[in-house]
């Protein structure tokens, strides 16, 4: 850790949670990074949230707890896989993820709650352009050859294909993860992405549904079809949106698919704030 990251870094525990993570929270938002020595992913992300804490400089302070150590205060949030991040704001959960996500998403992640402070810190190299999809595969592909022993690496690997369109390649990565991988919450949620991304085979491009829609508001199809790809893409709460209004104008339509839809999307997201909306509007629609 460099000297600007330790500035802003703490380890948690029992003893200080009350004053360094919920009280401080009051003033300055504290991100909780719940990790342990022999947690492959820990191994990767820790570091890039200690770099984002030193680029941040102060807007938020990072507290690290090691759950080996604190299974107490572990079990206090209900952590059930690790890495598992928490972003307490003004004394509560505001939002949080688990796995390790690539830096790009924690930057989105960060920039839903805080932005980096101006300060005489030194300062960070300049970010290299973002990598492509396929550049993302090729890098990863290269680190896994060097490295054959962190499985983790395949998993960052099944998304990355994933996200360059290849899901049959995704699919194959995900199936040789070793046990304790293959149940991760990222595992999981790229499980469920494939699966959606699965019924697009064949089906019209977005404008082509968006036509559809025009000429027929009430094409129950197109709304469907149109809200996987609208989740899968940058827009997932106009999908979520898609499927709010068949279940309220057509709720049983093709055997309640949009409330299978909505179950399923639920677990492939990890803004916990949206899903938590969304999941209240759905329940005021069913109940």
């Amino acid at each position: 850790m460099n000297a600007a990251a330790s500035l802003h870094t703490f380890d948690v525990n029992q003893d200080n949670f009350e004053t360094e993570v919920l009280q401080a929270s009051l003033e300055t938002p504290v991100l909780v990074d719940f990790w342990a020595e022999w947690c492959g992913p820990c191994k990767s992300l820790g570091p890039m949230l200690e770099k984002l804490a030193a680029e941040y400089n102060g807007a938020f302070r990072l507290g690290k707890v090691d759950v080996d150590k604190n299974q107490e205060l572990a079990g206090m949030f209900g952590i059930r896989s690790i890495p598992t991040v928490i972003m307490v704001k003004d004394g509560q959960i505001l939002d949080g993820f688990a796995g390790a996500l690539p830096e790009g998403q924690l930057r989105q992640f960060l920039s839903r709650h805080v932005q980096p402070l101006e300060g005489d810190v030194e300062a960070e190299p300049e970010e290299a352009p973002l990598e492509s999809p396929e550049q993302t595969i090729d890098r990863l592909q290269q680190e896994i050859a060097a490295h054959p022993d962190r499985a983790e690496l395949r998993l960052d690997l099944a998304a990355a294909l994933a996200q360059a369109g290849h899901a049959a390649a995704a699919e194959t990565e995900l199936n040789a993860l070793p046990a304790n991988l293959a149940t991760d919450t990222r595992a999981v949620r790229l499980r469920s992405q494939l699966d959606l991304a699965r019924s697009l085979e064949g089906t019209p491009p977005l404008d082509v549904l968006q036509q559809r829609l025009h000429a027929n508001p009430q094409d129950w199809e197109a709304h469907d079809l149109l809200g996987v790809r609208l989740l899968l893409g940058n827009d997932p709460a106009s999908g979520l949106e898609h499927w709010l209004l068949i279940l309220e104008k057509a709720r049983d339509w093709n055997d309640n698919q949009a409330k299978k839809r909505l179950l399923a999307a639920f677990n492939t997201l990890d803004d916990a704030e949206l899903v938590g909306r969304y999941r209240r509007r759905m329940a005021s629609l069913l109940f």
